[in-house]
């Protein structure tokens, strides 16, 4: 399991070993909206091409739901309190730039705000993170990138922005001392081909569609790894909040408190990233105050045991989940 604390995060591109599924939408989970893995839309625009632009499972978001809450109380009898922080899909901000003939049906324009509104109804912490992409872009940011499943640092930096002032509402005195988080080191620039680009695509299909500029930051030159000093905020999720992308160091910058983080390729699945986390040494000896788990819009309702979904060693029924939740959690 990656755990670290995020003073000196690596500021590194994804690499190769990365899964077709890094979001954890798997090939088995494709359906006849394409016959292809990925959707060339205009203007070079790329997206997964294994998840549904049509259907919703509503039952398996309420499922889900029911999980969460029963993380919630597990962390709850901890002292620890449970933010989800649901990630919007890439179609919605793009819709114009799909492929003739593609487009988001009333039930998936639907999907996140039916989301939040059952984690809201079961009195989970949750913001609107596609408001707040939405309210980028319309500045005229990009929150995605046109060759790549991930989004950008605007994206990653707006939505930690908002999950710490999230955080100083419910929480009303973060441990640690001020002047602890992360400082932010100088941005630079890399010209590469995006993760759909360069696993999918021919080499003439790239060609084509090009390569594009991702913005990173560097480590910043004060405040080193500092692992000694526990971190009152904790973030378990996939691959959009590791270093690479900034999340996390702009959450430890906005709260000027540590931030940890554990993550993994999203077809391992957000159900296995949460028990790693829980059954880890440091959970058990610096539990946080505030855990962040972080999902994503398209995988919310597959529950633990999604055979074909999931990277088959993450596959766990929901009671064996329940189970090892109540155990890691001292219940």
């Amino acid at each position: 399991m990656t755990l670290s604390h995020l003073f000196a995060p690596a500021a590194k591109r994804l690499g190769t070993t990365l899964l077709a599924a890094t979001l954890g939408l798997s090939l088995a989970s494709a359906h006849a909206d394409d016959s292809s893995i990925v959707l060339r839309g205009n203007d070079g625009w790329l997206f997964p091409g294994w998840g549904s632009l049509t259907e919703v499972d509503s039952r398996g978001i309420d499922s889900s739901t029911q999980l969460i809450k029963d993380a919630q109380q597990a962390l709850a009898a901890r002292h620890v309190q449970l933010h989800v922080l649901v990630l919007p899909d890439k179609t919605r901000f793009y819709q114009d730039k799909l492929p003739a003939g593609k487009s988001l049906s009333p039930q998936v324009q639907q999907r996140y705000q039916s989301i939040l509104a059952a984690l809201h109804k079961a009195g989970i912490p949750a913001f609107d993170a596609a408001a707040v992409l939405g309210q980028l872009k319309q500045a005229g940011q990009e929150v995605f990138y046109r060759t790549d499943q991930h989004w950008t640092q605007a994206a990653a930096d707006a939505t930690a922005v908002a999950t710490a002032a999230q955080i100083k509402r419910d929480v009303a005195q973060l441990n640690g001392s001020a002047g602890s988080g992360m400082a932010l080191g100088s941005e630079f620039k890399e010209r590469r081909f995006g993760d759909l680009a360069e696993r999918f695509l021919t080499p003439e299909q790239r060609k084509q569609t090009g390569r594009e500029t991702f913005t990173v930051r560097r480590q910043a030159a004060a405040g080193g790894l500092l692992d000694a000093a526990p971190a009152p905020v904790h973030v378990t999720g996939h691959s959009m909040v590791q270093p690479y992308f900034g999340y996390p160091q702009k959450l430890s910058n906005a709260l000027d408190r540590p931030v940890s983080v554990n993550w993994k390729p999203g077809n391992v699945g957000q159900w296995v990233m949460l028990l790693e986390y829980l059954e880890s040494a440091e959970f058990k000896r610096n539990p946080p105050q505030v855990l962040v788990w972080q999902m994503f819009e398209p995988t919310y309702a597959q529950g633990p045991q999604a055979t074909g979904l999931w990277d088959n060693a993450s596959i766990i029924s929901a009671d064996a989940w329940r189970a090892r939740l109540r155990a890691a959690s001292g219940q």
